[in-house]
């Protein structure tokens, strides 16, 4: 099964979501909008990790764990498409519990509208 996460891809894209509304929580602070000319069939969503957080290894840990949570979101939570997202992850997200960290962005995946 082909996954429907779609990264953003332009430094535009990044800057314009920045300045649009955000969700935070103790995991990740979450930044989302719309933008035009967008492909409303898939999700687009981007993970950033900070170098402060870890090393490479670490970073990329964090990135396949949210990108997993975001797979199994788009099929138990509405998630609305025609929004772009980014997911900028903070420290406590290394060290916490899968579980801990799937329900909070849930919860707040919900909260958006």
């Amino acid at each position: 099964m082909r996954s429907k996460i779609v990264a953003l891809s332009k430094n535009e894209e990044f800057k314009s979501l920045l300045k649009k509304k955000k969700v935070s929580n103790k995991y990740a602070t979450i930044f989302f909008g719309k933008l035009d000319k967008k492909n409303n069939d898939k999700l687009n969503i981007s993970f950033v990790t900070k170098k402060k957080i870890g090393n490479a290894v670490q970073r990329n840990k964090i990135k396949r764990r949210l990108r997993n949570i975001m797979n199994e979101a788009v099929k138990k939570v509405t998630i609305k498409f025609n929004f772009s997202y980014l997911v900028i992850c903070k420290a406590s997200v290394l060290h916490s519990d899968y579980t801990n960290i799937k329900e909070t962005l849930f919860q707040e995946f919900k909260k958006i509208k």
